[in-house]
């Protein structure tokens, strides 16, 4: 049996893709992938000053909102054939001294929004017949850590709402699965270096190995430029058969 492969990579020629948290860290990197791999792209972002440059750099479009505001998403309709749900944010601290409003923010942006989102683009997927929902998850979308109730519920959430939308989605054309990567080398993680550092009694130069990579078979940080290399393959004609997925890229962390 001969298999035609495609040298070139995944096209993504003629589709239209929003990504989420889109200017920089993992967002960025899926941006740049997908532009490359022909998408027309919108860098969807609370951060305007980087996501007009990224947007104009790749000739695609900047989408500044602060997606954390849910009740604004309630009535939105979006023409797209790629959602990347990238978007997030992590609060570090001990159940019993986790502040309220920081929970509850953490959940609104990355499981009310996702719906939101999704919600507002499957109808013109399954009018086209082809859509492809992608799911920024994690680690703590299959495995827990202490204290990160909320993002770890919440990843949780996700999981669980990628596999509906996978099942609902399948006789339209459209997928859905997850991406779950391990720490990544993003502002996100570096910026609660020093929030583990604090909890854990340790210095921060300490964290990555102590506590970032102490489960990982591989000793150092996921590359930004890797998670999107999937990406670009799930959003891609070539997964159609994949959906409800969750595809872990943890440096055999997981594998324990």
């Amino acid at each position: 049996m001969t298999v035609n492969q495609d040298v070139q990579g995944p096209s993504l020629a003629g589709r239209r893709a929003i990504i989420t948290g889109g200017a920089s860290g993992i967002g960025a990197a899926c941006a740049r992938a997908f532009a490359a791999a022909g998408a027309e792209v919108t860098v969807c972002d609370l951060n305007a000053e980087a996501a007009q440059p990224l947007a104009d750099e790749l000739d695609g479009k900047a989408w500044v909102a602060d997606l954390s505001d849910t009740a604004a998403l309630e009535s939105l309709s979006l023409e797209a054939d790629i959602l990347v749900n990238n978007a997030g944010v992590q609060r570090v601290a001990a159940i019993h001294e986790f502040v309220p409003e920081d929970w509850r923010l953490i959940h609104r942006l990355m499981v009310e929004t996702p719906f939101l989102l999704t919600r507002a683009v499957l109808p013109g997927m399954y009018e086209r017949g082809f859509g492809r929902i992608i799911n920024l998850s994690s680690i703590h979308g299959i495995r827990a850590s202490a204290y990160k109730s909320a993002y770890v519920s919440a990843k949780h959430a996700l999981e669980g709402f990628s596999k509906v939308t996978a099942l609902e989605g399948a006789p339209h054309g459209v997928t859905s699965n997850c991406i779950n990567p391990g720490y990544v080398r993003t502002p996100l993680v570096e910026k609660q270096i020093a929030d583990q550092a604090k909890i854990h009694g340790i210095s921060e130069e300490d964290v990555v190995e102590q506590v970032m990579l102490t489960e990982a078979a591989v000793k150092r940080l996921v590359e930004p430029e890797e998670v999107a290399s999937l990406a670009l393959w799930l959003a891609a004609d070539a997964s159609a058969m994949v959906t409800g997925s969750a595809y872990v890229m943890d440096g055999g962390w997981s594998a324990r």
